[in-house]
């Protein structure tokens, strides 16, 4: 069997191997590894095709990895409003509780609501805008 052959095989293998796990970076090392399949073509040695292979699959992973940690970060799940679609709205505190709770109606229910950073002073009653969902409470801040 060929060279070129064996490489476009374990090619092949690779990009199988990348859409089975949804390993990305699997997909560069399969472009590494059809990089030494046209080396193989153009009759370069084995390790010429070897070094082809490494080079070109892993400048192909050092790349992606580098522009994947440049790109910004989402925020955490319980404070995302791609996930929970209240993060952002408003609601109204009418009294807050000796334990620093306040009870607030919210989408015709009734919330508990705690403050995203706790005041020294005790809270005032207004309008505060919904941050984060911890558990069953709501996190809220002011407006």
């Amino acid at each position: 069997m060929a060279e070129s052959t064996i490489w476009w095989l374990m090619a092949g293998t690779a990009v199988a191997l990348e859409l089975a796990t949804g390993t990305f970076y699997l997909l560069m090392i399969g472009i590494g590894i059809v990089a030494a399949a046209i080396a193989a073509h153009l009759d370069l040695p084995l390790t010429g095709q070897i070094l082809t292979a490494a080079f070109v699959g892993g400048g192909a992973v050092a790349i992606w990895h580098w522009q994947s940690g440049k790109r910004p970060q989402s925020a955490p799940v319980n404070a995302n409003r791609d996930v929970h679609i209240d993060i952002g709205e408003a609601v109204q505190v009418d009294r807050w509780n000796a334990d620093g709770t306040a009870s607030v109606k919210y989408r015709g229910a009734n919330w508990t609501a705690i403050l995203a950073t706790p005041a020294l002073a005790p809270p005032t009653a207004g309008q505060f805008r919904i941050k984060e969902l911890l558990g069953n409470r709501l996190v809220i801040e002011k407006l």
